[in-house]
């Protein structure tokens, strides 16, 4: 259906358990083996005589119709295949975790996050000695998510070629910093959140926190819990895209129901790990300019940023200057 109606598969940001489809800037992901499908820019899911009816704005009668004429449909493009090996589920999550080695300086992870992802050396000592990472196969990362008691719940895994979460695991989130912070930054990614981090200079009282890409009942109420507590400000640091603002304004509906500040921070290229690149890139290139001595690099303002309560604090730079804020709508 999603063939004929002109979409294609996006296999970079496709797993085994939800294959992404895009037409231009709409998308359909495809679930539970191909027989059911949700928007993630709306709350439209279904079946596939649902998607008719989505995507033609189409009764169920002329939907029953359409899907009938599909029968015998030969798909001309391979389907999303995973890149990395599948993880043997014989074993538990915690057992798989425990398995896997932490990166080293020097590993293929490492100079994956190191090289490609330029996150900075301090960032990644800090985050392998609270035990959030771990050493994938094929050079790729394992990112962990936790419960609230600090069990394993299942990890993010990222790669130069891969993505995905694990076999069997619940995504929850991922915790970067002490849960008993007042600044709570959610990201769609692990490697957004310490991105984040890394930008912001480990910023003292931040939790950062990712929801995997989901938002499954658990993460809902981990966030919820979180946010229920006295003098807390949660921070929608989704990217800067219409998928990004939909979960921004699930968590600024969050912060309503726990009756928690509220702000939006948003990165001035599509993700943070995207700022990230280009601040590394910027700061590098001011050194060449004065012949490779150490100077401060040209400071770029991280975010854009929008309040939502009375009780707003506007966000500091690492260097514990305003970025900038307005009053959301």
């Amino acid at each position: 259906m999603l063939e004929e109606a002109g979409f294609a598969v996006d296999a970079k940001e496709s797993t085994r358990r939800a294959v992404k489809f895009r037409r231009s800037s709409e998308i359909v992901i495809v679930t539970h083996e191909g027989r059911g499908w949700f928007d993630p820019l709306s709350e439209a899911k279904g079946d596939v005589f649902g998607l008719v009816e989505h995507l033609d704005r189409a009764g169920f009668l002329e939907a029953v119709e359409k899907v009938g004429s599909l029968v015998g449909f030969k798909i001309s493009a391979p389907g999303w295949q995973s890149r990395s090996p599948v993880a043997n589920s014989e074993f538990s999550v915690s057992d798989r975790w425990q398995a896997r080695r932490r990166p080293w300086q020097g590993s293929s992870t490492w100079q994956y996050l190191h090289n490609e992802r330029c996150l900075p050396t301090y960032l990644l000592r800090t985050a392998i000695e609270r035990d959030l990472l771990r050493k994938g196969p094929n050079g790729s990362l394992w990112a962990a998510h936790t419960n609230h008691a600090g069990d394993i719940t299942g990890w993010e895994a990222r790669g130069p070629q891969y993505r995905g979460f694990a076999t069997g695991g619940a995504k929850v989130l991922f915790r970067f910093g002490s849960d008993a912070s007042m600044r709570l930054a959610v990201t769609e990614a692990a490697i957004d959140a310490t991105s984040l981090a890394a930008i912001e200079g480990l910023r003292d009282g931040t939790l950062y926190l990712s929801t995997g890409g989901g938002w499954s009942p658990t993460t809902a109420a981990a966030l919820g819990a979180l946010a229920s507590r006295r003098n807390v400000q949660l921070v929608a640091a989704t990217d800067a895209n219409p998928q990004g603002d939909m979960f921004a304004g699930r968590l600024r509906a969050l912060a309503d129901g726990a009756g928690c500040d509220w702000m939006r921070l948003r990165p001035l290229r599509e993700d943070w790990n995207e700022a990230l690149k280009l601040r590394v890139k910027q700061r590098n290139e001011n050194r060449k300019r004065v012949g490779g001595k150490e100077k401060e690099a040209c400071r770029m303002r991280p975010s854009r940023v929008e309040a939502g309560s009375a009780r707003f604090k506007p966000a500091l730079d690492p260097a514990g200057r305003d970025v900038g804020g307005r009053k959301g709508a």
